[in-house]
């Protein structure tokens, strides 16, 4: 089937890539829906998706590092996908189908608009694909879970699912690595880490680790390009919000317009706030980083010695760019 499947795969990629008026529709009813997925936002993720995953040569050097999965034994594998982003479970879908199982799938109140429709259009592309997942309320009968959500969301997903095979997913956000070699265009570069989606997925940057001596204001500065996100209401909100506090608090900060930086050792920072820290050399940095290591999904830097990704390249995950660093694939071949 999986030849099959990776040619309806790769003609769902090719439509979304020529974004036709009728998905255009689906992105404006989907920010109806959920103002938090602008239009702008909502495009770039399916282009991502086009782009880095549905690519025929992407989706088969993928499958080629798990020769195992041939003639799978068909398990119903439950889905809870999370609503913070636009499509954010794609890629566990993606793996569900090209490992031979069929997916339960739970959607998020929050995105109920576009994984529908696209199941749909890929049924044009071969009709089987209505046989490999079911849209679910409740699950039942299933033989294993991959559920995502918050920290306190795990806890009860622990306790319903953890006697079966599962992989459950917890909070975690993103940091940046600032060298001070950085010129205008790199550090531009990062405030799409920071800004895409407004800073809610755990591929976004949350926290910048700095050089002792290098001045803060320098990101403000360089952020400016971004001041039009704070006329999006709800962004505004949680800056008027988080902003208030600090003064009430009389908590240290530089703020401009539109963003927020706080020196602190937290991972995660408010909507509208980069949390900060310095580092005296790179093995500080490299102890501080290792001391978070679970609460973070990616470091972005210019250095490949001191990150793992590239400043502006967080919001565009590979196939084998595994949420958490946990095989997804691997755990469904072995099922």
């Amino acid at each position: 089937m999986n030849n099959k499947t990776i040619d309806a795969l790769a003609a769902l990629g090719a439509y979304i890539a020529s974004m036709p008026p009728e998905l255009e529709e689906k992105i404006e009813e989907a920010f109806l829906h959920n103002r938090w997925f602008t239009p702008e936002n909502t495009r770039f993720a399916l282009a991502s998706i086009a782009q880095s995953m549905l690519q025929r040569e992407k989706m088969e050097d993928w499958l080629a590092h798990y020769p195992g999965r041939a003639e799978p034994k068909i398990k119903n594998v439950g889905l809870i996908m999370a609503g913070n982003l636009p499509l954010v479970g794609f890629h566990d879908l993606l793996s569900v189908l090209l490992s031979g199982h069929r997916a339960l799938i739970k959607l998020s109140s929050k995105d109920r608009i576009l994984l529908p429709f696209l199941l749909e259009k890929l049924e044009t592309f071969d009709a089987r694909i209505k046989d490999c997942y079911a849209f679910v309320e409740r699950l039942r009968d299933f033989d294993a879970v991959i559920a995502t959500g918050s920290n306190n969301s795990a806890r009860y997903f622990e306790y319903y699912f953890g006697r079966y095979p599962h992989i459950i997913r917890k909070n975690r956000n993103s940091v940046a690595v600032i060298t001070g070699d950085e010129n205008e265009n790199d550090l531009r570069a990062l405030g799409d880490d920071i800004f895409r989606y407004f800073g809610m997925g755990c591929r976004n940057v949350s926290k910048l680790y700095l050089p002792e001596g290098y001045d803060p204001a320098r990101i403000l500065e360089a952020m400016e390009v971004f001041r039009e996100i704070i006329h999006h209401d709800k962004y505004r909100n949680n800056y008027d919000y988080h902003r208030s506090l600090y003064l009430l608090n009389r908590t240290p900060h530089l703020a401009s317009d539109f963003l927020m930086l706080v020196e602190n050792e937290a991972i995660a920072s408010p909507m509208a706030t980069l949390h900060y820290e310095y580092y005296r050399d790179k093995s500080s940095l490299k102890a501080a980083l290792a001391m978070h290591r679970h609460e973070i999904q990616i470091v972005v830097s210019k250095d490949p010695e001191t990150g793992n990704v590239a400043p502006g390249c967080s919001q565009s995950p590979g196939l084998l760019d595994y949420a958490d660093k946990v095989d997804t694939m691997a755990f469904l071949v072995q099922l």
